[in-house]
């Protein structure tokens, strides 16, 4: 299979049961939200270790478990919709299953919405007959008063069926390792066009005689009739198909595939496949689910995603967000700070008591910690409070529907309307944000969403731009969120912007089709809100700004003591940029101040600071009269502030982010566009408002 191994499962190793020699291997497959890792780690008592197949940026989970004495081993494949190959997930999916030597594959379906899961299963039984359908979230199907009759349909499918919560932990889950005994029958088997079926029969007459089964032959039949000729090799392979018989039968497929094209009164050979496989999912649900009339959802649905409150509603969450953000940020980063600032002087005492020189207790105190603590008590709280409530957002099944309502907008850019989820990400964390571009199946659109990311305020921004409105607009926590929000509207404007723009350029191409799951809504689960949004964000995203703002404490505290003639090198620098600072209205002490806070944005302040007090450490200001007190002393007005805030969310992304852009795509071009775009946009927009603001 080709994948890199990270876990072996601790839990297993625990267990004081006989084991028997044999290893049972299982791969795990559904679509996405449909409970397969909750599965995944309730049976190994792992939390999801992950690693890549080669050559691809898909992660997988494997765990183990002993049972009954029987050790058995998962493989948490990635969720997928078909196996028809449009992302390397469908690849990743449909190669496991063809190819894995695994003794079964479960198929995790989604109780709730049982239609819309089915046809996955009937896409994968036609490879592999020794199946298990898991049908989990009952739980969810019994709030919507849905009864499945699991005999009923075990028997239509010809495979053991077992119904389950596996939220409800391990003891429940497993109950799908005592259905691995149950035999299975000969599995359903989707009736296709009568046309199709007959050429079938036609390729089953010749390959049936070679020793193939009659499932191998469907399969073989059917994948003749695709344009991935690479996979059908390796299929014909694995069958043991001979290379004259795998020639005659490519030529039966072309003879039929040019007389089905002929007749007008066909559609498409690949939309006759899919329909048939979709019908067979209707009418297997028709037979064995029944359901009472809900209404509660759907009257939701119909406010979240109208077409007159769909986007009302969305930004008054936003704001909200954004307010509960602002206000209950404060308190914590004045007590963060505090905290460091007396860190700061315990270490310098400290480091002079060992006998340090001054100028190294300062290097180590005034530069390196001094930065550190800032981004920490300025990054921190934001992030702990922004990322919990994202999280909810996308627990009770929110984003999906954003997700939903902006893909128009997207698709009218040439764009991808996943692309609206990266961007919610990128608000978090840009760098989170590309990483998130990968479920974008096209390479063209995944590209833009990568190079427009930045577009959107991460957290790093947000305290900049909170304090500049607070400054020099709004005197309230709620005007500040209004403001906030309007220049969030501004971001997703200007990415529509280039993202059309790219489209009709350099990145054209025709929009993507994509399927998107709106899952149903779900009651958030705190405990694991906090732990995934403080453990695997907050403290991942805060780590490497970490790691990022030491060494550029040491930078600054180096460019502040180093002097030519009068004045440090900060000042030279300052000068030599404020020509183009004029012109955009700004300085050559701010655009220094962004050049050298490139490693954390949360550091541009204080490095502003800097260099207009002519001082050799980083100052904080003690409150924000005398930050308005400072910048008003150097020549700073309305202009000045909406020119800072326009080129805070319109200037090059942070280092984080430039790394992630780099390994993501590979090329160091497309990494320097990334820098180039926003940039640009950004000097032009500085350069237009202060032109109108000189005329008018």
């Amino acid at each position: 299979m080709g994948l890199t191994r990270t876990s072996t499962g601790r839990a297993a190793a625990r267990h004081n049961a006989p084991i028997n020699e044999e290893e049972h291997t299982l791969l795990l497959a559904g679509n996405p939200n449909v409970g397969k890792s909750t599965l995944f780690n309730a049976l190994t008592g792992l939390h999801q270790h992950t690693g890549n197949w080669s050559g691809k940026t898909v992660t997988t989970a494997i765990g183990s478990c002993i049972h009954k004495g029987k050790r058995f081993t998962l493989v948490d494949l990635p969720g997928c919709y078909s196996l028809a190959t449009r992302s390397a997930e469908e690849v990743v999916a449909r190669d496991s299953i063809c190819f894995d030597p695994a003794e079964r594959v479960i198929v995790v379906c989604d109780a709730s919405c049982l239609e819309r899961n089915l046809p996955l299963l009937l896409t994968i039984l036609e490879y592999r007959p020794r199946t298990i359908l898991c049908l989990n979230l009952m739980d969810e199907a019994t709030k919507n008063n849905i009864t499945i009759d699991q005999k009923r349909l075990a028997k239509k499918l010809g495979i053991p069926v077992v119904a389950m919560s596996a939220g409800r932990g391990k003891k429940e889950c497993l109950k799908l390792l005592d259905a691995l005994d149950t035999p299975c029958s000969t599995p359903y088997e989707v009736r296709y066009h009568t046309d199709i079926e007959n050429y079938m029969t036609d390729i089953q007459a010749l390959t049936i005689e070679a020793g193939f089964t009659r499932q191998q032959a469907r399969v073989l039949a059917l994948r003749l009739l695709d344009a991935d000729t690479a996979f059908v090799e390796r299929l014909a392979a694995a069958y043991g198909c001979p290379a004259a018989l795998r020639q005659e039968a490519q030529a039966l497929a072309d003879r039929f595939q040019n007389a089905y094209a002929a007749d007008s009164s066909h559609q498409p050979i690949e939309d006759e496949i899919t329909e048939a496989i979709a019908l067979a999912a209707s009418l297997l649900v028709q037979n064995t689910v029944t359901q009472e009339v809900r209404s509660a959802p759907g009257r939701v649905d119909r406010l979240l995603l109208g077409r007159f409150t769909a986007f009302p509603l969305m930004l008054g969450l936003l704001f909200l967000i954004l307010w509960i953000t602002v206000k209950g940020a404060n308190l914590p980063s004045a007590w963060l700070s505090f905290i460091f600032s007396q860190l700061e002087a315990l270490a310098s005492r400290g480091l002079s008591a060992i006998g340090l020189p001054p100028l190294l207790v300062s290097l180590c105190c005034e530069g390196v910690l001094r930065v550190v603590g800032w981004v920490v008590s300025v990054m921190l709280p934001p992030m702990a409070i922004f990322f919990p409530l994202f999280t909810i957002l996308e627990d009770i099944g929110y984003l999906p529907r954003v997700a939903f309502s902006l893909d128009r907008c997207f698709k009218r850019c040439h764009a991808c309307g996943k692309q609206a989820l990266t961007m919610c990400m990128g608000m978090g964390c840009n760098a989170a944000g590309v990483v998130g571009c990968r479920i974008i199946d096209s390479p063209r659109e995944r590209l833009i969403a990568i190079l427009t990311n930045s577009f959107m305020p991460c957290n790093g921004r947000f305290p900049m731009l909170i304090v500049l409105l607070s400054l020099f607009f709004a005197a309230s926590g709620i005007l500040t969120a209004v403001g906030l929000g309007g220049m969030i509207l501004l971001s997703v404007l200007m990415t529509l912007l280039i993202a059309k723009l790219l489209s009709r350029t350099v990145l054209k191409g025709v929009p993507s089709s994509f399927t998107l799951e709106l899952p149903p809504y779900r009651t958030p689960k705190i405990g694991q809100i906090l732990i995934r949004s403080l453990l695997d964000r907050t403290l991942f995203v805060l780590g490497r700004a970490i790691a990022v703002a030491a060494p550029t404490g040491l930078v600054l505290w180096l460019l502040a003591h180093i002097s030519i003639g009068t004045s440090n090198l900060l000042q030279h620098l300052s000068l030599f940029l404020d020509p183009l600072g004029q012109i955009m209205g700004l300085d050559g002490a701010i655009l220094l101040a962004f050049l050298l806070g490139m490693p954390a944005n949360e550091i541009v302040i204080p490095i502003l600071l800097l260099c207009y007090l002519n001082g050799s450490t980083l100052t904080d200001y003690a409150s924000l009269a005398d930050l308005k007190q400072i910048l008003l002393a150097n020549n700073w007005n309305t202009v000045t502030a909406i020119n800072m805030m326009l080129f805070t969310v319109f200037h090059w992304p942070c280092s984080t982010t430039l790394l992630t852009i780099r390994k993501e795509t590979g090329s160091f071009r497309q990494t320097a566009a990334a820098v180039l775009i926003p940039t640009i946009l950004g000097i032009l927009l500085c350069v237009t408002v202060n032109a109108f603001a000189f005329l008018f």
